[in-house]
């Protein structure tokens, strides 16, 4: 029996929890207060994760297994 497909919520979901272990939004925050911007490692992971949830999300049928390392970039 196959699992069903994903749809575009599952894989924003799991782009969030990427993000959220990246702790964007936190270095967000502190180039918002200091000035300091977040460094170029984590914005460009954090594009590339924001990139890879547009290109699966568009994928027809999405695959139930959207949220392998496969599909997403690597953090570090």
């Amino acid at each position: 029996m196959s699992r069903p497909s994903a749809d575009i919520e599952d894989v924003q979901r799991e782009a969030r929890r990427r993000l959220k272990s990246l702790k964007i939004e936190e270095w967000r925050v502190r180039e918002f207060v200091t000035g300091t911007p977040v460094p170029d490692n984590i914005r460009h992971l954090a594009m590339q994760i924001e990139y890879a949830a547009q290109a699966i999300g568009r994928l027809s049928p999405i695959p139930a297994d959207y949220a392998d390392d496969v599909y997403w970039p690597r953090i570090w």
